[in-house]
């Protein structure tokens, strides 16, 4: 099967994963805070947060092993993730009939290793994230399980592209769309899919101080192989780039801007304020980037933004909260 990033291809990503995934809501957001952002415009958040498994990732993962060959399935697939593609390849490997094991960091939020298991992969963990990677390949190597990447490759990136689809299609004459980055994955199927379909929209991205790693990337024109991670926002933290979804964002990303962790947390603070949504740090992020580097860049315009995900657990949540309500001007 010869995998692109193609319009054709993308539709025929949204039919083949259809089954397994939800065509997500999206929600034109009418209050105080939305218009002081973007004075007399429209902001319509795309609730991805409430995707299977409590993130996007479930459309990359199912498109992984959906496109593999029966006898590569039989053997079982791996993953490494901070969490949420954890949670995704262990949803696609029970759905799918697939045995998943999943490598983890020792520190990972509680409730995302439970996921992990509810689903029933087997959940290896490591005490250092930058150990993740090579457990992963020495598993599969060992195992002769295939590797699903989190944010790296053309099936990853249409699973992704998906998300963009359906804003596409949904939401007419689209100035911009405002995307959270960790490794890239889904702001590189986002913008593709995009600028399929309206080719002016404005594609931004959304990195925390404390990991740009892409935009640090876009600046020297390669991917890094190593970036320094300290945020909260630990779903955004990729420990490094990889070639393919780089040079996707290379062609389609007009914009990165950042936010630091008080920032975050003001803005997971909003989401429940003002919407009662749960969100973790990198599902509000994009809320963020609307009250800080962007407030006021977007006026009059007509914007989507991707609530990307909800997983953690209650008391981390309600910590977060409470800081950003301490810190809220």
């Amino acid at each position: 099967m010869n995998a692109t990033l193609d319009l054709e291809d993308i539709r025929a990503t949204a039919r083949r994963i259809q089954p397994y995934v939800s065509r997500t809501p999206i929600f034109c957001w009418q209050d105080r805070w939305a218009n002081d952002q973007i004075d007399d415009g429209e902001l319509h958040l795309k609730l991805e947060f409430l995707q299977k498994t409590g993130s996007f990732k479930a459309r990359g993962a199912i498109n992984n092993i959906l496109t593999r060959p029966a006898a590569e399935r039989d053997k079982g697939v791996t993953a490494a993730s901070a969490g949420n593609h954890a949670i995704a390849v262990a949803y696609a490997g029970q759905a799918l009939g697939v045995s998943a094991k999943v490598v983890m960091h020792r520190g990972a939020n509680p409730a995302r290793v439970a996921k992990c298991r509810a689903f029933g992969a087997e959940v290896v963990l490591v005490d250092d994230m930058s150990l993740s990677f090579p457990t992963m390949e020495e598993i599969a190597s060992q195992e002769n399980r295939s590797i699903i990447h989190p944010f790296e490759g053309i099936r990853t990136m249409q699973g992704t592209a998906t998300v963009g689809l359906e804003i596409a299609e949904s939401v007419a004459a689209l100035d911009a769309v405002i995307v959270a980055v960790g490794g890239g994955g889904l702001i590189s199927g986002v913008g593709t899919a995009i600028k399929a379909v309206q080719p002016s929209v404005r594609v931004i991205g959304v990195e925390p101080v404390g990991a740009a790693g892409m935009s640090q990337s876009l600046e020297l024109g390669r991917p890094l192989e190593k970036v320094s991670v300290d945020t909260i926002a630990d779903s955004m933290g990729a420990p490094l780039h990889c070639p393919e979804s780089f040079a996707v964002c290379q062609k389609v990303v007009d914009e990165i801007v950042l936010v630091d962790d008080d920032a975050l947390c003001q803005s997971m603070a909003v989401a429940f304020d003002g919407l009662k949504f749960t969100l973790e740090a990198a599902g509000a992020a994009v809320l963020a980037a609307l009250a800080g580097p962007l407030k006021d860049q977007l006026t009059g315009q007509r914007v989507a933004a991707i609530l990307c995900g909800s997983n953690i657990d209650e008391t981390s949540w309600l910590n977060l909260v409470e800081r950003g309500w301490r810190c809220s001007p």
